[in-house]
């Protein structure tokens, strides 16, 4: 018998949720129709046709998966639309695809985004309300028993939400390439943001100057991404996808390419890609998102080409190859000291770092304060005080390794705290599954 059809050379799964009903507003970039090009490309491609490519519906995420995560100000529900379930839920069934081996790889291609989200939540911040990625890696680690993870976050703009959940986490690796901070959303994302007291190290940012293109992305891959990697030796590797690095996006400063991101994630091989920011939804999108499920399948991604695309156009200066060079020596430079880092926290008992978080998509602040509580044997629990639009918030966070010892400090303190009438006080407690609030 003769086959027609293409085959993958990995099995490959694909959740699809473009949201077609839901948008901030009907001219935002984020809005309705921004997957309906890609939907129609995959389609054209024959995806649907080739061996070992699967699609999957989404699911709707608990107010569990959620509070695993977030401390949600007044509650996930409040917060949330029912977009935003499904969104989070597709992430979790494209994981389920690969943990329960359905699958090799699979991407969660669904909106809204969530990289933005940070732990704690007042509102939407950077399209985002709640953090796909992060809701998805805890779900894993409760349900399947993984430990050490990877992030690896190719959205334009720093993953400063991600960052946050998991900056004292040394089991979580963060590695965010995105256009420098000084010109672009967040503002953040800076080499020395280098991770908390018990994870110095394990934060890696990677500024890029703008108009950089394939040959400065290939460079962060190959001297930084890949080795880092290497040595870390995660059970598992997410790419938080965003694909504004494009070169036609209309929000940012970029030079990236449809083929740069499939060679990416050849190099990359991520066990999970879910989309992020991306706002090219004709010129761009389609042909990112085609790169690099070919590429997380196994297959050819040589014809691969956007409107356009002439990669003559896009060639660095020998300043800028400098520049991006330089910066890669310093993120690896962070990684390597992790160990001497970590020294220079010996014989604290507590660490306090504090902010102000702003909400650009409705323009609110919230001033935070978070108390990392240090342990030789763990990376001890946290106690974070947050006030904006006039509720407050007192959390005490244990992460899924805190130790007994730490854990019921925490849930002492929690009891403890003050009963005030206009204070939501919560215990998020990642090892027993617990969610308290009152």
């Amino acid at each position: 018998m003769i086959k027609y059809m293409p085959t993958a050379a990995r099995k490959t799964g694909l959740v699809l949720f473009p949201a077609f009903d839901w948008c901030i507003s009907p001219s935002h970039p984020e809005r309705e129709e921004r997957l309906l090009y890609t939907k129609d490309q995959l389609i054209e491609e024959g995806l649907e046709d080739v061996e070992n490519i699967y699609f999957y519906n989404p699911e709707m995420a608990l107010e569990q998966d959620i509070d695993r995560v977030h401390l949600c100000v007044p509650s996930a529900a409040r917060l949330m639309t029912a977009s935003h379930f499904i969104s989070t839920g597709g992430a979790i069934r494209a994981a389920r695809a690969v943990m329960d081996k359905e699958v090799e790889r699979s991407f969660a291609i669904v909106r809204p985004p969530g990289h933005h989200a940070m732990q704690t939540v007042f509102g939407d911040r950077g399209f985002c309300i709640v953090n796909v990625e992060a809701i998805m890696v805890e779900y894993i680690r409760r349900h399947y028993g993984i430990g050490k993870i990877a992030i690896i976050d190719t959205d334009c703009h720093h993953g400063d939400g991600t960052q946050d959940i998991f900056y004292n986490d040394p089991d979580t690796l963060f590695i965010s390439m995105h256009q420098d901070g000084r010109t672009i959303f967040p503002g953040s994302g800076f080499v020395h943001e280098s991770g908390g007291p018990s994870a110095p190290g394990y934060n890696i940012n990677i500024p890029l100057p703008q108009q950089t293109s394939e040959e400065g992305f290939d460079m962060v891959m190959e001297r930084v991404v890949l080795p880092i990697l290497d040595e870390f030796k995660p059970e598992l590797v997410i790419n938080s996808a965003g694909q504004d690095n494009h070169y036609s996006d209309p929000i940012t400063n970029m030079n990236f390419t449809a083929q740069g991101y499939a060679r990416l994630n050849k190099n990359l091989n991520p066990d999970i890609c879910v989309l992020e920011g991306g706002y090219a939804i004709e010129g761009a999108l389609p042909y990112t998102n085609l790169g690099i499920i070919l590429a997380m399948a196994g297959m050819d991604t040589s014809h691969v080409r956007e409107p356009g695309y002439d990669p003559a156009r896009f060639i660095q200066s020998r300043d800028m190859n400098s520049y991006i060079e330089t910066i890669c020596n310093q993120a690896v430079e962070v990684f390597h000291n992790r160990h001497k880092l970590k020294k220079q926290y010996e014989g604290q008992q507590t660490v306090v770092a504090r902010k102000r978080i702003f909400y650009d998509t409705t323009g609110f602040q919230v001033g935070e304060t978070r108390v990392y509580n240090l342990c030789p044997d763990c990376p001890g629990y946290s106690e974070v005080v947050a006030e904006g639009l006039h509720q407050h918030l007192h959390g005490f966070c244990i992460p899924f390794s805190c130790c007994r010892k730490c854990s019921i400090k925490a849930r002492d303190g929690f009891v403890r705290a003050p009963r005030e009438s206009d204070t939501l006080t919560v215990l998020q407690d990642r090892v027993e599954d617990i969610f308290e609030r009152r």
